[in-house]
């Protein structure tokens, strides 16, 4: 028996719902006035060509800690001392958050809302990462019911309490939450928590989001789309 459609789509926000810097690489070098090609660390998009990503999947480091030397590698590139990744990003990416948003991840998420979905931000470091006052600069986010951030929490995924923090919010079981996320280690922990799960491929967002929506009971646009009606 094919189970009813779930009710809260839950997402993980760097990398499912913005471009990863891994993506941008070339904006990057531009804000940042190095060479083109300078930034050769890939992380998914070339796992063998970066031991750094590797060590992180396997466990010997944390996402952020991968992050934090990276910040620091880019830091040195321009001859100053970044021990935030929010400086990093900021320096990256610019005043328009908007502009790194997935085109994908704003057609699922207007689309959602507009069919009566949930919504919901499950992440270890939105505002470690972006800066605390990220969020008034990204109109989207306001559509989001509920935002349950480690930065504040100290309660990183994959710990049960943290999917059990967004259940508690919105009053809903587990299994009424569809959660996105592109790190397998989370998706396990979401699985063992009860919620139903899409393990989202940054090299193919498209197929993601349309594996969400169906979770919901959505119809995505038709390819190529990215209007909501």
């Amino acid at each position: 028996m094919t189970p009813p459609p779930a009710q809260v789509l839950v997402l993980d926000f760097g990398g499912v719902v913005t471009r990863t810097l891994f993506e941008t690489h070339a904006l990057t070098e531009q804000a940042l006035g190095l060479a083109r090609g300078t930034l050769a660390w890939r992380g998914p998009f070339d796992p063998s060509g970066d031991p750094l990503w590797q060590a992180m999947q396997a466990g010997a480091i944390t996402e952020r800690d991968y992050w934090l030397q990276r910040t620091r590698q880019a830091g040195r590139l321009v001859g100053e001392d970044w021990d935030a990744m929010e400086t990093f990003v900021r320096r990256a990416r610019g005043a328009d958050p908007e502009a790194v948003v997935r085109p994908e991840a704003d057609m699922a998420i207007r689309l959602a809302h507009h069919n009566g979905v949930r919504l919901a931000i499950l992440s270890n470091e939105l505002d470690l990462f972006y800066g605390a006052d990220f969020r008034g600069r990204l109109p989207l986010l306001d559509l989001f019911e509920t935002i349950v951030d480690a930065t504040y929490t100290g309660i990183l995924k994959p710990d049960p309490r943290s999917y059990g923090a967004v259940t508690a919010a919105l009053g809903v079981p587990a299994g009424a939450c569809v959660f996105v996320d592109d790190q397998k280690r989370n998706i396990e922990g979401a699985v063992r928590a009860g919620m139903r799960t899409v393990h989202f491929d940054v090299r193919q967002p498209a197929d993601g989001y349309r594996q969400a929506l169906a979770l919901l009971g959505i119809e995505p646009p038709a390819e190529g789309r990215h209007d909501v009606a």
